[in-house]
């Protein structure tokens, strides 16, 4: 059974750092791990993302201030320079197949808040 459970969200001043953690288990093969952020009214978006070749890209908004990385049990997000505007709930989601046979697919987090005061 596959399963991500994140940690490390918090309540942070602007200008601050976290690094957030989700621990993953249960993939036969990982292929990709990406981070997204859901703030209330606004889209869910994608702000970081890491291949299997290691090749990563992030939105604009957090270019040059957060870094995804990865080992083979989990995927980190180090985030500084935090500002209001990166509040939500940032969910964790691996591309993968599963032990237990079967296709291909995403397989997201429960989520972990973060609220950055100003």
């Amino acid at each position: 059974q596959v399963q991500l459970v994140e940690s490390g969200g918090s309540p942070v001043q602007a200008g601050g750092s976290l690094q957030l953690s989700c621990a993953f288990s249960g993939f036969a093969a990982a292929i990709t791990w990406a981070w997204y952020r859901q703030t209330p009214g606004r889209e869910r978006e994608r702000v970081a993302f890491t291949t299997a070749a290691d090749t990563t890209s992030y939105a604009d908004s957090v270019k040059g201030r957060f870094a995804i990385s990865r080992d083979a049990y989990a995927t980190y997000l180090r985030m500084n320079d935090l500002k209001p505007e990166d509040g939500g709930v940032y969910y964790c989601v691996v591309k993968g197949r599963p032990l237990s046979g079967g296709m291909l697919k995403e397989y997201w987090g429960q989520g972990t808040r973060v609220t950055v005061f100003p």
